[in-house]
């Protein structure tokens, strides 16, 4: 057997039923390539062979998710870190290399080269458990409020092929009495049977607010509208169902929402977050889902940056001072930093008075925003920092 290197590079494919391992030296030649099944036992036995073949062990994966959670957590467990290597960088550093192939043991063997090369990689850490609580409760999330997208443009469009005045009259999508009376009442002759002060009743006792301004809508509409049209009874019983259904949605939107409330809360940095204004609790945990742990982060450039919201330059020759929109950094975190941005800035504050002295400089509503986004990274780094709330009043921050 040969003597362990000093130091390798470990480059892993990651994928869901498999991972492609592949080692090299430090004059990249290839001493170990395989396939690792995506269980506990398979990576442990690989994990053992690959740290056998020298004393320190550079890890490199392509995915940092759901696909290598099992990966990450064994190496963790083991002493060992892994950084990430985005599929962006593969992709383009694969034509540096010979030949045209694309198989796992190829891109994993590039991914063991870029580590090799580079050493400015982010370290993937593995969440602890209420960063892990809250990534799964907002991914959830997102997948139910993306449902009831969906559900509701179905809704609207089958509505407007049999009932287009009533589909005009309410918005479904912020209006609970209007999915409530589509659960029974979807055709302009139900509604004339059923008559205003009948449907009042009906309303009011599935406890809806403005349950006569609501029936009084619904008859307006149907007294517009005497034409039967062709399948209104199929649409009829598919709009019933789509209402129930969203209905349906948004309890579980609720209960989710107080899930995610309790968990936010029990955050060290929680009540700090969701003192800056515009910032929720909802918002408050997808930031902390990702950012990961903030005090990685050297300082508020940096924070920017991982966001997206410092441009960089694109200077060549005589062509100086040319700053465009960055391609690489978090949409998720701009999205945090944006939409609160865009949310402070509806009451009176040292956010909108920055706002509109952006606009009054010049600047179109998403560039105001975005600035306002960028200064407010700063902010929150600073009360993070110094451990304190935010306050607008002067003097109780000078205390």
């Amino acid at each position: 057997m040969c003597e362990p290197s000093a130091r390798v590079w470990a480059g892993v494919d990651a994928g869901k039923g498999h991972h492609w391992a592949a080692v090299v030296d430090e004059t990249g030649a290839t001493l170990w390539s395989k396939k690792i099944d995506n269980d506990e036992t398979a990576i442990l036995t690989a994990l053992g062979a690959i740290l056998d073949l020298a004393d320190e062990v550079h890890w490199a994966v392509d995915i940092s998710g759901t696909s290598s959670a099992l990966l990450l957590a064994l190496l963790a467990a083991h002493g060992q870190q892994a950084v990430y290597v985005p599929g962006r960088t593969v992709n383009r550093m694969s034509g540096a290399y010979r030949g045209e192939a694309k198989t796992d043991a190829r891109d994993a063997y590039v991914i063991a080269e870029t580590a090799r090369h580079r050493r400015d990689f982010t370290t993937i850490a593995v969440p602890a458990q209420l960063a892990a609580d809250l990534a799964l409760l907002t991914a959830h999330r997102s997948d139910l409020v993306a449902d009831r997208v969906r559900m509701i443009n179905r809704l609207r469009d089958v509505l407007t092929g049999i009932f287009p005045a009533l589909e005009r009259a309410f918005d479904d999508s912020a209006h609970k009495g209007a999915l409530v009376r589509l659960t029974d009442y979807q055709t302009p002759a139900a509604i004339r049977r059923r008559g205003r002060a009948r449907l009042t009743a009906w309303l009011a006792n599935r406890s809806v607010r403005g349950a006569d301004a609501v029936a009084a809508t619904a008859l307006e509409a149907a007294e517009a509208q005497h034409t039967v049209l062709p399948g209104e009874d199929v649409a009829a019983a598919i709009v019933a169902d789509l209402a129930a259904q969203i209905l349906a949605l948004d309890d579980r939107l609720k209960r989710i929402d107080t899930q995610i409330r309790a968990t936010f809360h029990a955050h060290a940095q929680a009540e700090i977050i969701e003192s800056l204004p515009g910032i929720g609790p909802i918002l408050g945990a997808e930031l902390i889902v990702a950012a990961g742990d903030l005090t990685a982060y050297a300082d508020a450039g940096h924070l920017a940056s991982a966001a997206g919201l410092v441009p960089v330059p694109r200077d060549s020759g005589r062509r100086t001072g040319n700053l465009h929109r960055p391609k690489r950094y978090s949409r998720r975190l701009r999205r945090v930093f944006y939409l609160s941005a865009q949310t402070s800035i509806i009451k009176d504050g040292p956010n909108r008075d920055f706002y509109l002295t952006k606009r009054a400089e010049g600047c179109k509503h998403v560039q105001a925003v975005i600035a306002l986004a960028r200064r407010r990274v700063s902010v929150l780094w600073a009360l993070l920092r110094d451990n304190r709330i935010f306050t607008s009043d002067p003097v109780a921050q000078a205390a």
